[in-house]
């Protein structure tokens, strides 16, 4: 290791460069020059090369040693650390800028506010990263940044985990910032419940069962979208608290309520994790199902209906009371009624856009 460095047109010198200078004008080898100094030639050796940092200690004897002042010494080791740290900066930053390739700044600018900054991609680069409160945007890339991908782990892009990962990172920042108690599993499972009751209710359900979830201690969060994440939702435990994140991937209201209770079921299972497009998960698939609608009552609903029309479709949610899209949607996935019956997807099927 040198005891200077030279970046961009600029050379910066270690303490060690001055300090052989004194050794070479002093007419002592550096054994005698470390014994007078009160340390091993060792030591002094390698504070030349550069290769270790000037001590406090090494700085006051120096000082009382030629009569400088400490002040000089830590002073010429403070301005090689910080150009140590501006070229680590530097050249993180190159490596920032391949990850934000994978980033849609639009997402951030048009939900959270973030500045314009047409063309100005290290200043969108430093908005994001303080936004999402990490030191850097490589960090994304790790597969267990906050919390590992429920399945698929090898079959995802690389831009799949940055924006999946981002998604989390928002969604973690906002669970931090609700005052909400510790989880409490009982009183969970009772907001559960109530959040069945308001599945027909497509323009103020959320802030509803946002407001019963938080009082058993769990954070949801719903966040639009982020273009390429595939994430469906996501769960963690937080400060004692649970983060429950979905977000409106999907638009229909039936596929938003099954991701809802899709990531209950992981909850209820003491399962966390990241819950990412095409993905069975067995438990909480059929946790969801069976939560949204009833098995005895849908087994008895399909087993007198051959046609499935938009009137007892409607007759048998309000049955059970639940919208009737997350009837048509179980019909659809259970191929009793084609994905490609637009019509009747149009008179009964609600779409969510989430606004931040």
């Amino acid at each position: 290791m040198s005891n200077f460095i030279e970046y961009n047109d600029t050379v910066t010198f270690h303490p060690g460069y001055y300090l052989k200078e004194l050794v070479d004008e002093s007419g002592l080898t550096q054994e005698d020059f470390a014994k007078r100094l009160g340390t091993t030639p060792k030591n002094l050796s390698i504070l030349i090369r550069g290769e270790q940092s000037l001590s406090i200690d090494i700085a006051t004897k120096l000082s009382r040693m030629l009569g400088t002042t400490i002040v000089y010494w830590l002073n010429l080791q403070q301005m090689y650390d910080e150009k140590i740290a501006e070229i680590q900066s530097a050249e993180e930053l190159k490596k920032e800028r391949d990850t934000f390739k994978l980033i849609d700044y639009k997402y951030f600018r048009d939900n959270f506010n973030l500045p314009e900054l047409p063309r100005m991609v290290d200043q969108q680069i430093k908005c994001v990263r303080e936004f999402l409160s990490v030191s850097s945007l490589t960090i994304l890339e790790k597969h267990d940044l906050a919390v590992n991908f429920r399945s698929y782990a090898d079959e995802l892009s690389r831009s799949n985990i940055v924006n999946a990962n981002a998604m989390v990172q928002i969604a973690i920042n906002k669970t931090l910032s609700v005052d909400i108690p510790k989880f409490n599993k009982k009183k969970f499972e009772k907001a559960v419940m109530f959040a069945l009751s308001q599945t027909e209710n497509h323009a103020g359900f959320l802030p509803e069962i946002k407001k019963a979830f938080g009082e058993s201690g769990v954070a949801l969060v719903a966040l639009p979208n982020l273009k390429n994440s595939g994430v469906n939702g996501a769960t963690k435990k937080v400060d004692g608290k649970i983060m429950l994140m979905v977000n409106d991937r999907r638009h229909f209201a039936d596929t938003f309520w099954f991701t809802l209770f899709h990531e209950i079921g992981h909850i209820m299972n003491g399962d966390f994790g990241i819950s990412f497009h095409g993905e069975e998960e067995g438990e909480a698939d059929l946790y969801a199902r069976r939560m949204l609608i009833p098995q005895e009552s849908y087994d008895e609903f399909v087993g007198k209906n051959h046609r499935y029309d938009e009137k007892n479709i409607r007759e048998f949610a309000k049955s059970i009371g639940r919208d009737p899209g997350i009837v048509l949607g179980r019909l659809m996935i259970d191929g009793k009624v084609s994905h490609t019956n637009t019509l009747l997807s149009k008179k009964i099927r609600h779409s969510y856009h989430v606004v931040v």
